[in-house]
């Protein structure tokens, strides 16, 4: 099988300067494109493509959490994650200057600058998850593991109960 020139981003640039392997993926990005959609054109369970958000604390910190496509965050799960009296999603136009990244395309890795950062618990039970690469209408399918210390991340229970 002939294999194409992917287009690398900076977060697939960073994988490979520390070492961490990765397998690049790319969807259609031409429209709406949720996380769940995502994994279904991945063939991956939702479960398995973890969507990165990004809150702000009562104390003005910045924090990173990554979870399942189809979950949702709960903000006190979250905020007792990481120790603050509560959190707030990020304004979607405070995203691209504080991260460097659009919303759709936004990733726990490479960041202007480290923030402090949780995966769901679950992260841990797959051999590999999908996290975006930096850029709408791509993905990087990585060990959790290996990526959980890269970030110097933490996992706890972050999301809504059903």
């Amino acid at each position: 099988m002939a294999k194409q020139k992917e287009e690398k981003t900076n977060v697939m640039r960073l994988l490979e300067q520390r070492g961490i392997p990765y397998t690049a993926h790319s969807y259609p990005a031409d429209g709406p494109v949720d996380g769940v959609s995502v994994a279904a054109f991945l063939g991956r369970d939702a479960e398995q493509v973890f969507k990165t958000l990004v809150c702000q604390g009562a104390s003005g910190a910045h924090y990173v959490f990554d979870i399942p496509a189809a979950e949702s965050l709960d903000l006190r799960k979250a905020a007792r994650a990481v120790g603050e009296k509560s959190v707030a999603m990020l304004h979607q136009k405070e995203l691209l200057p504080l991260t460097g990244y659009v919303h759709g395309g936004c990733s726990p890795v490479g960041m202007k600058k480290p923030f402090p950062t949780v995966f769901h618990e679950t992260a841990v039970l797959f051999d590999t998850i999908c996290v975006s690469a930096g850029k709408v209408g791509h993905q990087v399918e990585v060990e959790p593991g290996k990526l959980i210390a890269f970030l110097g991340a933490d996992t706890a229970d972050i999301v809504a109960d059903v």
